[in-house]
């Protein structure tokens, strides 16, 4: 099993970046279990063809930004057997790109959250991440709302989120 403290900030996106124009995306299919309306801690995770399952919990209440992460790879045999578990799933493709200098991963959402598109950032310590300064293809810092976490997202239409989305002006892209 691999743990590790994960620093992230993650944003809407004002407009598509150019630079995923030459990128191939990778497809992810996440799954979350329990089957609840709650928000689901335990992911399944189908990356290209890499499978795995990940607990992800905030070292603070109510902090987002910095998570515990512990994931344990799985076969293609043990993700289909518990893939049958939930129906929240969430299908985007990630496209890892340079944007500004800074390396951040931008997901296209397919199916029903279609013409959704964030952007993550990563970082190896809490000063990067506090000094970071937002890009401008950017709209707004959504990672302390609890709409666009993966568990609550999952099962959820892009009209099921439009109020929320409306909060901070995102219109639709694609």
């Amino acid at each position: 099993m691999n743990q590790e403290l994960e620093l992230e900030l993650t944003f809407l996106v004002k407009r598509m970046p150019d630079e995923i124009k030459s990128v191939e995306p990778v497809r992810i299919v996440d799954i979350y279990i329990p089957d609840t309306s709650e928000h689901s801690h335990l992911r399944l995770r189908q990356k290209g063809e890499k499978f795995e399952i990940t607990k992800k919990m905030p070292v603070v209440k109510g902090d987002a930004s910095e998570q515990i992460e512990q994931t344990i790879p799985l076969t293609k045999e043990e993700f289909i057997a518990l893939a049958n578990c939930s129906k929240k799933r969430v299908s985007k493709d990630r496209y890892n790109i340079s944007i500004e200098g800074k390396m951040a991963e931008i997901d296209v959402f397919t199916n029903e959250l279609e013409s959704l598109v964030l952007m993550d950032f990563e970082f190896t310590t809490k000063e990067e991440k506090s000094a970071f300064e937002i890009p401008s293809i950017a709209l707004a810092d959504v990672t302390q709302e609890d709409f666009i976490a993966g568990g609550l997202l999952a099962g959820k239409t892009y009209n099921d989120i439009v109020p929320e989305l409306e909060r901070f002006n995102y219109k639709k892209i694609g």
